[in-house]
């Protein structure tokens, strides 16, 4: 880059983003994949020749069309919608996220949610003016009620996101003290549900239950990363507001092909998420009985885990990096997650490859 360029883009660029760096995507060529709470499963043959021929079909040449009936049908059907909230899709949670800021915050407006949680409520709410606060969980990364509602008051949050299970630490809230602070919350508070499929409890069934509630979800954790495709659900009062911002065309005719034919399959998708669900105890349980570990409870697809013995977690996720797999070092993340990896559920056989690997470094 020229000196006359790169003065040209540090007058334009905003300040604040220029001191940012891009959120990281990583490369896995043959390595195993455990830092990203992908599904490690392919989806069958049958299915995917199903969605070869969908795609065959689409009308590549044509914008895709505006009626989304049949789609949030199906949806409703998947995923346990009520008949009388609304939907609105997404290029994934974080196009719907950015929707939601911009749709509710004015420049300075305060967007909240316990942290650490999904890095992605803070960076849009700086991308799109408004103010992030972010309230600490307690040392054992459980949920500061008291905190929580004094900050609520404070600082009069526009938006308050509520990850439940929260990612990166894996735990869920309280329904009590979810409740306390909806009736707290003097604006919109978004329960983002990515990893419901992996745990027993969803707020969905009582979404319109709140005047300030919607319920934000994902396909992406359960086998289906690559569509990029989330949903939000609520009363038609929200939705139609998100909608009147978001972008025409977001959801392309591939896409919706593709989920369609899955969909048709859910039960393929719930088996997946069966497996992996039955295979997180027994993980979490051999990681525990390793030297030097603390595991926190999960109701995700994933483990948190704390090194605190001879090698820390720099030293951990960089000698298994070396040994081709890969895990999220939260290291400079948020104190609270210092010497914290947090390692997605695999196959048993990506789970015994990452066991075996641990048990050689930590002499185990």
């Amino acid at each position: 880059m020229t000196a006359a360029r790169a003065t040209q883009v540090a007058a334009t660029i905003r300040a604040d983003i220029q001191a940012m760096t891009a959120y990281p995507v990583g490369h896995a060529l043959d390595a195993i994949k455990l830092d990203a709470m992908e599904c490690p499963y392919p989806l069958p043959d049958h299915v995917r020749d199903e969605i070869a021929q969908a795609a065959r079909d689409a009308a590549l040449n044509r914008y895709p069309g505006g009626d989304l009936t049949a789609l949030h049908a199906q949806l409703r059907t998947a995923f346990g919608i009520p008949d009388a909230a609304s939907v609105m899709c997404g290029n994934g949670s974080d196009e719907l996220i950015h929707l939601i800021v911009q749709a509710c915050c004015e420049p300075g407006d305060v967007v909240l949610s316990p942290a650490p949680s999904f890095v992605y409520f803070e960076m849009a709410a700086r991308f799109d003016h408004a103010r992030y606060v972010g309230v600490p969980l307690t040392a054992d990364l459980t949920l500061d009620l008291p905190a929580m509602l004094d900050a609520i008051a404070t600082h009069r949050p526009k938006v308050v996101f509520l990850a439940m299970p929260n990612n990166p630490t894996g735990g869920s809230w309280a329904p009590d003290d979810v409740a306390a602070i909806i009736a707290a919350a003097p604006g919109l508070v978004v329960i983002d549900e990515a990893y419901q499929p992996f745990t027993d409890h969803t707020w969905m069934p009582q979404v319109l239950d709140f005047d300030n509630v919607v319920v934000m979800r994902t396909v992406s954790k359960i086998g289906l990363a690559g569509l990029r495709f989330g949903y939000v659900a609520g009363d038609a009062a929200w939705i139609g507001a998100f909608d009147k911002i978001r972008p025409p065309y977001n959801i392309g005719v591939l896409t919706q092909a593709v989920l369609q034919v899955v969909l048709s399959h859910k039960a393929v998708l719930d088996a997946q998420a069966a497996q992996l669900r039955a295979d997180r105890a027994p993980l979490a349980e051999a990681l525990a009985a390793l030297p030097g570990t603390t595991v926190y409870p999960s109701a995700g697809n994933f483990l948190l885990v704390r090194f605190s013995g001879t090698l820390d977690g720099n030293t951990i996720h960089r000698s298994l990096k070396a040994r081709r797999i890969l895990v999220r070092n939260f290291e400079h993340s948020h104190p609270l997650l210092a010497d914290c990896l947090r390692i997605s559920i695999g196959t048993p056989d990506e789970n015994a490859a990452l066991l075996a690997a641990l048990k050689d470094l930590l002499k185990a």
